[in-house]
């Protein structure tokens, strides 16, 4: 079963615009809205949302006094105040100057929401706090240096996924897995159960140190260039146009490129991130790429995304069971995917325990 997803309560005394920002939070969240602070504190009596959202308009003196009464009400729960003038000294946890994207207020409340999850992290045993902090970090500044065009250290990669290796070859996998369930960083938890996953089929395989590296951090690395892309187009709640679809097969081109020409990172990296979206038959993408040209390396990066991606709640739709994924992996994309290593990958992970691989 799915997890709730968190609830978000709009308050805001026009009508029109609270009724825009519920619409464009409402398939990523549970929302309720309401028109003042008082009607919220009634409706919502010991329910304590995740995160509010209030509008500065709502304030009948100055918005610190607002920030305060909402604090007294609603205790610790985290706010993000919208407006023209709104600053974060006025209190609020976040400040958003209208006008904003609706993915800025999307990755706003990301954030908060995932402050309780990345809080957690602290009861897991040691080093397993640190690695999640770690991985979170390094995932995170990929995107500015995609931004600014400023050169990868390799290195740096390599030391935060050695102890996610460390953690496959000890197998203490599962606490790390189980430590990002429910985050809403959608982006690097996907990437991270990834490097996970591609790192234990290694270990499964026999292959060890060096090679296992290649592949954690080339999971953690695959998919950097969808952080340049427009993010709306990525967080869309339904299904993409064709257009779209073009928009979003441009990160392969766009982690290569980077990759390339920004870093010393080793050809196995580059073969997981520009091959993860190829198939045997040829229907992949970039290059359209078919059987003997796509090597052990390709084929498993592919196979890992694969499950990675069906097994994950999306925001236009649930996550699939490890079983059912399986099942559609071996016969609507028996043709595509490597069915032999298909095999040794269902193996193992069936025989390590279907909810492991639950991200709910």
């Amino acid at each position: 079963m799915l997890a709730a997803r968190p609830l978000v309560v709009v308050i805001d005394s026009h009508l029109e615009e609270r009724d825009q920002i519920a619409a464009a939070l409402e398939p990523h969240y549970r929302v309720r809205d309401y028109a003042d602070v008082e009607e919220a504190h009634v409706r919502m009596s010991g329910k304590d949302p995740a995160v509010l959202v209030v509008d500065e308009r709502n304030r009948r003196r100055s918005r610190g006094e607002l920030v305060h009464s909402l604090r007294n009400r609603f205790r610790q729960v985290p706010i993000v105040l919208c407006g023209t003038q709104v600053d974060v000294d006025d209190g609020a946890d976040v400040a958003l100057i209208k006008p904003f994207r609706r993915s800025q207020l999307v990755n706003a409340i990301s954030s908060l929401t995932n402050r309780r999850i990345e809080g957690s992290w602290q009861d897991l045993p040691n080093p397993h706090p640190a690695t999640l902090r770690r991985t979170l970090e390094t995932f995170n500044g990929l995107g500015e240096l995609l931004a600014t065009g400023e050169e990868l250290a390799y290195q740096q990669v390599v030391e935060t996924c050695d102890p996610l290796v460390d953690a496959v070859t000890d197998s203490q996998y599962k606490l790390l897995l189980a430590g990002i369930r429910g985050h809403d960083n959608l982006a690097y938890v996907h990437s991270l159960r990834v490097a996970t996953m591609l790192a234990l089929f290694g270990y499964h395989i026999g292959l060890r140190e060096e090679p296992l590296l290649i592949l954690a951090t080339g999971g953690l690395l695959h998919d950097i260039g969808k952080m340049s892309l427009n993010q709306d187009i990525i967080d869309k709640p339904g299904p993409l146009t064709a257009e779209e679809k073009a928009v979003v097969r441009q990160h392969v081109d766009g982690t290569i490129e980077y990759l390339r020409d920004h870093s010393d990172v080793p050809k196995g990296v580059i073969t997981i991130a520009s091959q993860h979206h190829e198939r045997l038959d040829g229907s992949g993408y970039p290059k359209g790429l078919r059987g003997k040209h796509l090597n052990d390396l390709a084929r498993m990066s592919a196979i890992v995304d694969v499950f990675a991606a069906l097994t994950e709640e999306r925001r236009h739709r649930p996550a699939r069971s490890p079983e059912a994924t399986f099942a559609m992996m071996t016969t609507e994309m028996q043709g595509s995917l490597d069915q032999r290593l298909l095999k040794m990958f269902r193996d193992l992970l069936l025989d390590a325990g279907a909810a492991s691989w639950a991200t709910a």
